[in-house]
């Protein structure tokens, strides 16, 4: 285990993870729908009465909300940390927040499921309903601290190492080849075996990121826990921050999700968000690296030229 394991956890230290910023109000909505799966039934009753009625919670203290929600008062503080919030004020100021902007008389995102029968009109409608949405919690939710200091490390990487699999190494696979382009060292491995014994060879300076939606798969957390034991910084995105994964993280990156229905699965609704924020950090690191980053990129596209050729007169 690397050296500066307790003082990351801790949250002190040099090599500490940089403490998560509170999610804005218009955040708070996203927040929910993101790890309501991953509450126990108490909290989610909590969220759902913040993220549904905010003006009304915000005006209830710990106690009114608990006996609004059934709950408890440790349930309500529970709730609140884990929706980001340092305590049950701070959340309670979130609230009042958001239903101010409520009160502008912006109407809420209308969604909905896509049924068997759906004509191909509705479907169209609905999936760009759902993505819009999904990009818009995405965006409003993502730690740009956290972002930050990922974009940091990988400009200044010695190699990166990208963990995924099924869509997520589809995501994966998407970044490496937007960081080859601007001069970088990067690769993307779907193969578990192949992925630990690359990982294996990460040292300081290098970055490994896992991109996996639940949090949880195995075949992703093993090869980043090799790379955070042997000293690489570790870049997580993810759509449960509290999922094993964090574990071994340095930074996490929260992704959202749009509700998942028979004909549209957790691969479909987590790409959308994965691929806005591996698009965040290509795109800072570009800025970064600029005066390498510019002349690579044309250099890649000349290169290319001739492929794209004019159509072939007619003969």
């Amino acid at each position: 285990m690397r050296p500066d394991v307790k003082e990351t956890f801790k949250g002190s230290g040099a090599g500490a993870r940089p403490a998560p910023s509170p999610p804005a109000p218009a955040a708070l909505a996203a927040k929910v729908r993101t790890l309501a799966p991953s509450m126990t039934r108490s909290m989610q009753r909590v969220a759902e009465a913040v993220a549904g009625d905010p003006a009304g919670c915000a005006a209830l203290t710990v106690t009114g909300l608990a006996a609004r929600t059934g709950t408890s008062e440790a349930t309500v503080v529970r709730t609140s940390r884990l929706l980001g919030y340092p305590g049950y004020r701070d959340l309670r100021l979130a609230l009042a927040a958001l239903a101010a902007q409520q009160a502008t008389g912006r109407a809420p995102a209308v969604t909905a499921d896509i049924a068997v029968d759906d004509a191909l009109p509705d479907v169209v409608a609905k999936l760009a309903q759902e993505e819009q949405q999904c990009l818009a919690d995405t965006a409003a939710g993502l730690d740009l601290t956290q972002l930050e200091a990922a974009v940091a490390a990988l400009a200044a990487a010695r190699r990166i190492d990208v963990y995924g699999i099924g869509a997520s190494n589809l995501v994966g696979q998407d970044l490496v080849q937007k960081l080859l382009r601007i001069g970088l060292i990067a690769h993307a491995h779907s193969d578990p075996h192949l992925a630990v014994t690359n990982a294996v060879q990460m040292r300081a300076g290098d970055v490994a990121i896992a991109i996996t939606h639940s949090g949880r798969t195995t075949d992703v957390i093993e090869p980043l826990r090799v790379a955070f034991d042997h000293g690489a910084t570790t870049i997580a995105i993810t759509g449960r921050p509290d999922g094993d994964i964090a574990s071994y993280a340095d930074h996490i990156l929260t992704t959202s999700t749009a509700r998942e229905s028979e004909l549209r699965p957790a691969a479909m609704s987590s790409r959308t968000s994965q691929l806005l924020v591996v698009d965040c950090l290509f795109v800072g690191v570009a800025q970064r690296t600029y005066e390498t980053a510019a002349p690579a990129l044309s250099a890649s596209y000349e290169a290319l030229a001739h492929r794209h050729s004019p159509r072939a007169p007619n003969r």
